[in-house]
């Protein structure tokens, strides 16, 4: 499959990518759409779930991606190895997920993942970076009592401001209170968080839990 070109940067509050997500039907989606739900929010290429679905085929794996082209080439290679436990959708987190997540079945989503997302920098455009109230809200509405929210970062200011969020909704508790994480809770590491610690930079991570 040859590569296709795609930009680096998306501006999610642009005209072209406000259409909203229609509800899912789960059971097109996955054989067996009752197992627990991994939601990789921003999954640019895939790889991550990709490799999670391989190594834990009994989870479900949902990727996010506003690259259109990034969700085409994901599904080509999902299919190529026959993997029915993975899944990924064109989507603009900015907009409202609730008609996606409110045709979830009952306690299957266990685990959201958002990492390193685009930061963008300057103040004025803080407004389109991806982890905003509206979200952490609807991720407290569907994800699980005692459900995992794992967000990591490559640049500090990035890691604390989805922190500052997810702290100050009382849905939620940071489970290492103490500073960052030193390791990946999962198995998989992005192809992001491989390079940048090869380079011997540091990765901010923590971990949220909602609370029972």
């Amino acid at each position: 499959m040859a590569a296709i070109r795609v930009r680096q940067h998306v501006n999610p509050l642009s005209r072209k990518y406000q259409q909203k997500i229609t509800a899912i039907d789960w059971e097109k989606i996955y054989a067996q759409p009752k197992q627990p739900l991994l939601l990789d929010i921003g999954c640019a290429r895939g790889k991550f779930i990709l490799n999670m679905a391989q190594v834990e085929p009994d989870w479900n794996f949902l990727g996010l991606e506003i690259r259109e082209p990034l969700v085409h080439d994901a599904n080509y290679w999902r299919d190529s190895l026959g993997l029915n436990n993975l899944h990924y959708l064109f989507s603009n987190t900015n907009n409202p997920l609730r008609d996606m997540l409110s045709s979830l079945p009952k306690g299957v989503l266990q685990r959201v993942t958002i990492q390193f997302p685009d930061p963008w920098f300057k103040k004025r455009h803080a407004k389109r970076r991806m982890v905003q109230p509206q979200l952490v809200n609807e991720i407290s509405e569907y994800l699980v009592s005692g459900g995992m929210v794992f967000l990591q970062s490559d640049i500090e200011f990035v890691t604390q401001e989805m922190c500052d969020r997810f702290n100050e909704h009382p849905a939620f508790y940071r489970e290492n209170e103490q500073g960052w994480l030193t390791e990946n809770p999962l198995p998989i590491q992005t192809e992001r968080e491989i390079y940048t610690l090869e380079k011997d930079k540091p990765v901010y991570r923590a971990v949220f839990i909602k609370k029972k």
